[in-house]
């Protein structure tokens, strides 16, 4: 059901939100990790080495998409924020249109391009074939992918950040057992990991545009509101387009990064893929939160409440900085534990590398929480360009770290590639929000009975 976040207590409805949204996120990462887990274990290190070696390609290619999604979600949320629910409805519909166009050609481009793009990224020859079976097959599934996001960001425009939760669980669990059918019953390896993937994802698309017929009548749209309108489409790609060049900018620099990576051996690519991917579950709650300001910036400064926004942020960036010590414990003192999921006992450098890449980074998460929570409220208040310029800062900061220091230092420059990005990152948003804050400021005051700042 939909969800009002321009009343209320702001850090109530900031956690009620996320928390379903954190459980979606986190059951969303079970597609990779399971993959990554069954793939080490059953499979072996070489097999979790080319699943790793595609991860930088695949986050530029989904990770575009993912950002075009969101972006369309906040012209949509400002619109039901403001209560204009036709105008809603027709940006619904267009962005559909964009989002069918969009798949149809990252599908043909991909289909194309993957090999040469594997080769340019030094993929070591004892890996290459199977990162290509992998990384082919999830590129097959663009079309369910880009359904489920596009769907999913409808759902959150509107306040329902449980709905797609639901269906990510099942989504999930079906994932773990083809996973396990198609790896050990079929011996498909690597093949059959990516099948297991898009197979799950495009039953979670499917169920919700089922649910979203079925349950929200406020997206029952006229004939009117479903025809091609330029004014629309040209407001969803201003906001969406920045966004997921935001995330394409950032992937070239993973890119980048992981083409450093290979030269080091398919052994030090097992061991960053596989704390790369613990990471991402102990992150996803701050990318989270980042998310859920995105939403509730958006319907805030839709219905012109700039003050509610400036409240919000305050209490998010503390609860983001809370989780973040919470966060590097659990890295520094119970990372190597978690790292047996993916690696057997026995391999003990790979141990050491990842132990040692996730305490490096988990030193800087405040860092990266800052990031997520002015990033994404930004990008809620309508400045996508800014956002997308500090994803540029994240690429320099990456290749910095590839071109300069990889070969110097080896496996501790990889180390520290990430902090670097997030500093980076962190210089020009930091300054953004202060400028745009005060003019958040400016517009409360001149606001008669808004609540004080």
């Amino acid at each position: 059901m939909v969800k009002d976040m321009t009343e209320g207590k702001p850090l109530k409805l900031i956690l009620s939100f996320c928390v379903p949204l954190v459980m979606g996120n986190l059951f969303q990462q079970l597609y990779n990790m399971a993959d990554s887990i069954i793939v080490g274990q059953f499979v072996g290190v070489g097999a979790l080495a080319a699943v790793g070696a595609t991860g930088s390609l695949n986050f530029l290619v989904l990770g575009f998409m993912n950002g075009l999604c969101s972006g369309f979600s906040i012209p949509i949320a400002q619109s039901f924020g403001a209560g204009r629910f036709d105008e809603m409805r027709s940006r619904v519909c267009n962005a559909m249109y964009l989002g069918v166009g969009t798949a149809i050609l990252l599908t043909i481009l991909t289909m194309i391009f993957t090999p040469q793009m594997l080769r340019l990224m030094n993929t070591p020859e004892d890996i290459y074939q199977d990162s290509y079976r992998y990384i082919i097959i999830i590129f097959g599934g663009i079309f369910v992918i880009m359904l489920y996001n596009i769907l999913a960001g409808f759902l959150r425009a509107l306040g329902d950040s449980k709905t797609p939760l639901y269906f990510l669980i099942i989504a999930s669990v079906l994932n773990i057992l083809l996973d396990l059918l198609f790896i050990l019953a079929f011996n498909m390896g690597v093949s059959g990991a990516a099948l297991a993937t898009v197979i799950s994802q495009g039953v979670s698309a499917v169920l919700c545009l089922l649910y979203i017929r079925k349950k929200f009548l406020i997206l029952r749209f006229s004939r009117e509101e479903i025809r091609p309108s330029l004014t629309h489409s040209k407001r969803l790609v201003a906001i969406g387009l920045p966004m997921a060049l935001q995330f394409s900018i950032t992937a070239v620099g993973s890119i980048i990064l992981q083409t450093a990576v290979n030269t080091l051996g398919s052994g030090v690519v097992a061991a960053v893929t596989a704390a790369g991917k613990i990471q991402m579950i102990v992150t996803q709650p701050m990318e989270t939160l980042g998310i859920t300001m995105a939403t509730y910036g958006g319907q805030n400064i839709g219905a012109g409440k700039p003050a509610r926004v400036l409240k919000g942020v305050r209490q998010s960036l503390l609860l983001e900085l809370g989780y973040c010590v919470a966060a590097f414990f659990v890295v520094a003192f119970l990372g190597r534990y978690i790292a047996l999921l993916f690696i057997s006992p026995e391999e003990t450098l790979i141990l050491e590398q990842m132990v040692h890449f996730m305490r490096i980074n988990g030193l800087f998460y405040p860092i990266l929480g800052i990031l997520f929570i002015y990033r994404n409220t930004l990008q809620g208040l309508g400045y996508s360009v800014l956002p997308m310029l500090a994803g540029a800062c994240e690429l320099v900061g990456r290749s910095l770290v590839a071109f300069c220091l990889v070969g110097t230092w080896g496996f501790d420059a990889i180390c520290f590639a990430n902090p670097m990005a997030w500093v980076a990152a962190d210089l020009m948003l930091v300054t953004t929000w202060i400028v745009k804050s005060r003019l958040l400021k400016r517009d409360a005051r001149s606001q008669l009975g808004q609540e004080p700042v």
